[in-house]
């Protein structure tokens, strides 16, 4: 589902969060609702929301000097090294992003762990310790391991319906006022399709 709205005009997870907040609190009119962080359609996981501009700025920055803990499960073609850290330099070019060589790009950086191979797929658990636009899905492809169902980027194999086995399986947080941390899980088997879960 679209995270934020475009041009398909298709309602968003933003919209029904909207709307679930105004029925909630029963509130009238516009309700507030910041969006913090998002995934790309095709990909499952958490996301965050904010219900203040306070708190949306707050765990914004969060996000933007990186001490967001993100971690991510994703089912990938053939057997990647054990586990790593790669850095890469990403450029976006419209709706696709690339790696460059130099400083022509933002920096990327990724930690990976293999949790299990079989039949032609690994199963990663990964780290994002930077957030660049398809960040995990261009590092892993242009080592030769595409996320399954990812066509444009060199996936051969078809899973669901317009969908990634890629997952954002938790993040952590430090709550905007609080300044407690805060760990929010999304379970796989909620999201991914039987296909998935088979490998």
């Amino acid at each position: 589902m679209l995270v934020q709205g475009d041009h398909t005009g298709d309602t968003s997870l933003l919209d029904y969060a909207r709307e679930y907040i105004r029925d909630k609190f029963n509130k009238p009119g516009n309700v507030y609702m910041g969006l913090v962080h998002r995934l790309d359609r095709p990909t499952s996981g958490v996301v965050v929301f904010a219900l203040t501009s306070k708190a949306a700025k707050r765990l914004s920055e969060q996000f933007r000097v990186g001490s967001v803990q993100k971690i991510y499960w994703a089912l990938v073609e053939g057997k990647t090294p054990t586990n790593g850290t790669w850095v890469d330099q990403i450029h976006r070019h419209g709706p696709t992003s690339h790696l460059v060589k130099g400083n022509g790009g933002q920096r990327a950086e990724l930690s990976f762990r293999r949790l299990r191979y079989a039949k032609g797929v690994s199963w990663v658990e990964i780290e994002l310790a930077t957030g660049r636009h398809h960040q995990i899905r261009v590092q892993f492809s242009h080592r030769g391991h595409p996320v399954i169902g990812d066509f444009r980027y060199g996936s051969k194999v078809k899973f669901g319906q317009k969908a990634l086995a890629l997952h954002a399986q938790s993040l952590t947080i430090s709550h905007p006022t609080r300044k407690e941390d805060m760990t929010f899980l999304a379970e796989l088997e909620s999201f991914w399709p039987r296909q998935f879960r088979t490998l």
